[in-house]
């Protein structure tokens, strides 16, 4: 089991430039979970592609259900005294911590694209790309 952060889980289901490694990334670990907040996460994505036209409501309404099943049984709440902890101790957003949060308490990896999160969190954080070749 890996911990994803939210661009991980948008790029399986949105094409980008790192959809093919978010896939790789499915195939060598398909256990993946996330605090809770990656579903307002990506519902802000998802928000940002209706309004650009880029998704219909009932293309991000079914992304938004598929990434659910997925995820489904391992979304996490973390605490706040946790991720005020991280805050203090880095630069990130209290958003990122959570993710850190989790993949310490759960003691495996975050896998992230997050160059803020890869510097300040080496023991924690794994780059996708190093994940899928690793």
């Amino acid at each position: 089991m890996i911990v994803v952060d939210t661009n991980i889980i948008g790029y399986l289901y949105l094409t980008s430039d790192h959809s093919l490694l978010a896939e790789q990334a499915l195939l060598k670990d398909p256990l993946w979970s996330a605090p809770l907040l990656w579903r307002s996460e990506l519902r802000n994505v998802l928000a940002l592609y209706i309004r650009r036209g880029l998704l219909s409501l009932a293309e991000a309404q079914a992304v938004m259900e598929e990434a659910s099943r997925l995820m489904q049984d391992r979304e996490y709440e973390v605490t706040s005294h946790q991720v005020l902890n991280l805050v203090a101790t880095s630069t990130c957003s209290a958003y990122d911590c959570e993710f850190v949060a989790l993949a310490q308490d759960l003691d495996i990896p975050l896998i992230t694209t997050d160059k803020q999160i890869l510097e300040q969190f080496p023991g924690n954080a794994i780059s996708l790309e190093e994940f899928v070749s690793g």
